[in-house]
């Protein structure tokens, strides 16, 4: 039986604790949460499934070494006493992606070039011959970590960053992140037991993300690749049987899943995504304006959104937020409603006080989660008859 290894997944900030969790239920051991990141250990098969199944991570790495780097020598050396032989051939591609942080390294360019050069130093002295780098499609991709003079050296078992799922290939001016959308809806408590609506579904990705969540569908199902699939050690079998496995844990839905944008071509967009995402019998998507609809249904609704926050689409913001707010009292009694933005005046406009507020970032925009609970009736009517 192959012995476990450590692992380090990557995510969002705001979304260590989502990942630990998924991690521990799909069977991680020496769960470690750190700052976007959660380390673990688990076997081979374990970094197939954390790959495939794992909705918050963007990157899963298996650390190859970890040293202590004074300057650019102590890190070219520490390169190059890995035997990269055991890890890539000389006519395969490889890509090195260095983070650092603190004042002994300043340059994360500079890093990955004398990391570079060490590798292909390596093996133009022991065969004559030297890699190449591909930064778009290589066969073998490192990642590199340094944090004051702690250097840690890792495969990435993922290859194209984890949140290009593969269904979206038709986008609108600001889409979401996919890991961003699927931890807000974990954040916001989605697990498939009501209605969901977005009602600014642009090409649909937080409609996508809801369902798969509501029927326990792998994230990372329609992606065409993982990096190890390049690796020596490559299982396509072990694969098989990992994916065979969690397409067993698919459960029935029995709610309904819905979008609508005031855009003919976002609608058009959303929908092409839904289909190669072969999501069509779950979700419904419609033209139509959020501010002059109306629940469709009596029980509970869901709702989780990405509005404009002013940075990609103009708008007028406190109108557009005064609307959001109104619409959302007048004609959505009964609803869980949560939306993320980065245009944290724009929350004082939307007249209705907040249950939750979660700090959160979309790309360099700092963000906040929100939730407003609209209740059937009044909200003190509400906890007397709870009493």
């Amino acid at each position: 039986m192959e012995e476990n290894f450590k692992m380090l997944a990557k995510t969002l900030f705001g979304f260590e604790e989502l990942l630990a969790r998924e991690l521990r239920e799909l069977g991680a051991g020496d769960i470690e949460i750190g700052t976007r990141s959660v380390g673990f250990s688990g076997d081979t098969g374990f970094m197939y499934k954390a790959n495939l199944c794992c909705r918050t991570a963007i990157k899963i790495l298996k650390p190859l070494k970890s040293f202590v780097v004074k300057d650019e020598n102590a890190l070219y050396a520490a390169v190059k006493s890995i035997d990269w032989s055991k890890y890539m051939r000389v006519n395969d591609t490889f890509a090195i992606n260095a983070t650092i942080s603190g004042e002994q390294f300043t340059h994360s360019l500079f890093v990955a070039q004398k990391a570079k050069d060490a590798v292909v130093d390596q093996f133009r002295e022991n065969t004559g011959e030297r890699p190449s780098v591909d930064l778009k499609f290589p066969s073998l991709s490192i990642d590199i970590h340094i944090r004051e003079n702690k250097c840690t050296i890792s495969l990435d078992s993922s290859g194209v960053s984890l949140h290009q799922r593969g269904y979206r290939l038709a986008t609108n001016i600001a889409p979401i992140n996919e890991v961003l959308a699927a931890g807000c809806l974990m954040l916001a408590g989605w697990k498939g037991h009501s209605d969901f609506l977005d009602p600014m579904c642009g090409s649909g990705t937080m409609l996508i993300e809801a369902a798969m969540i509501a029927c326990n569908i792998p994230p990372n199902l329609n992606r065409r690749q993982f990096g190890f699939e390049n690796w020596h050690d490559w299982d396509p079998d072990l694969f098989d049987t990992i994916e065979a496995a969690a397409l067993k844990k698919i459960r029935e839905f029995h709610f309904t899943i819905s979008g609508y944008d005031k855009a003919p071509s976002a609608v058009e967009k959303a929908k092409e995504n839904i289909k190669n995402a072969e999501l069509d019998e779950f979700i419904t998507v419609k033209q139509a304006d959020f501010f002059t609809s109306e629940k469709e249904r009596e029980r509970h609704l869901h709702m989780v959104f990405n509005p404009p926050y002013g940075e990609r689409l103009e708008i007028d913001m406190e109108p557009f937020y005064k609307n959001i707010g109104d619409t959302l009292k007048q004609n959505y009694k009964d609803t869980e409603a949560w939306f993320i933005t980065s245009n944290l005046e724009s929350l004082k406009h939307v007249g209705l006080r907040t249950s939750r507020k979660i700090k959160l970032y979309n790309g360099s925009l700092e963000s906040r989660l929100v939730k407003y609970d609209i209740y059937a009736g009044s909200k003190k009517a509400k906890y007397q008859k709870e009493d």
